[in-house]
């Protein structure tokens, strides 16, 4: 492979794991809040089983790419699981847990299950609209697109499971610490739930809003802020409520 291509595919390939990382950022706070009820060593043992789902979610997205360009409803399924799990905890009275302590851990890796697969499939979409454009090589073909693209998505998708696997554990650990956290973690859950419907009213087999807008910067900057804000407001307002309660 020739200097300039591998450099191509060297940057594009730095994009690709930066941006598996804010993905997998969401995915790792999903999967944190749906562990969270559980005991400590089944908390554990979800985290590394949705690690593990998510991986052969993302790599069999991979094969089946040109299938999953005209699946909306897969999206669409995972954007309105998420959106209902945030408003059905917000809409509860009593936040305690008891519900939640009754939810079985077979239960829990179910739902897991289903949110990591819209979130593989919000990944890989990404991921191959930004790789897609670069030069074919000589490596023949992997899973109906050029191999080098293919590896290139691969690492990115690997990348993204490493950052799942330490941020997930992470925010259980924060939301064990500050309970009160919580209604800010799943308005977190809702607005990616958000964003996922953005993705798909983007879809190129529905185009009802514009693809090039859910990918600009007038978006991520408007997805990334409320993020922020909420994420910031929900961490001081929860730290004031411990206060009060001791």
């Amino acid at each position: 492979m020739e200097l300039s291509l591998l450099l191509e595919y060297g940057w594009v390939l730095l994009i690709l794991i930066l941006l598996e990382g804010l993905l997998s950022a969401d995915n790792a706070l999903v999967l944190a809040i749906m562990a969270k009820h559980l005991p400590a060593e089944q908390q554990k043992k979800a985290i590394n089983i949705g690690l593990m789902l998510a991986f052969i979610f993302r790599i069999g997205a991979i094969f089946i790419i040109s299938f999953l360009f005209h699946v909306w409803w897969i999206q669409a399924i995972g954007a309105a699981y998420l959106i209902f799990i945030a408003l059905k905890h917000l809409l509860k009275k009593d936040h305690g847990g008891k519900d939640k302590a009754g939810k079985s851990y077979r239960a829990t890796v179910a739902q897991i299950a289903l949110a990591d697969i819209a979130f593989a499939v919000d990944s890989i979409l990404a991921a191959v609209a930004l790789v897609i454009a670069l030069p074919g090589t000589p490596m023949g073909e992997i899973g109906g697109m050029d191999g080098a693209q293919f590896i290139v998505i691969l690492i990115g998708a690997i990348a993204g499971l490493i950052v799942i696997r330490f941020a997930a554990g992470f925010f259980v650990k924060v939301l064990t610490q500050r309970p009160a956290l919580e209604t800010a973690a799943m308005l977190l859950v809702g607005w990616v739930g958000v964003k996922l419907l953005m993705h798909t009213l983007a879809h190129p087999a529905l185009h009802i809003i514009s693809h090039d807008f859910v990918e600009g910067p007038i978006w991520n900057t408007i997805f990334w802020s409320v993020m922020l804000l909420i994420a910031i407001g929900g961490w001081f307002l929860s730290g004031k409520k411990t206060k009060q309660s001791t």
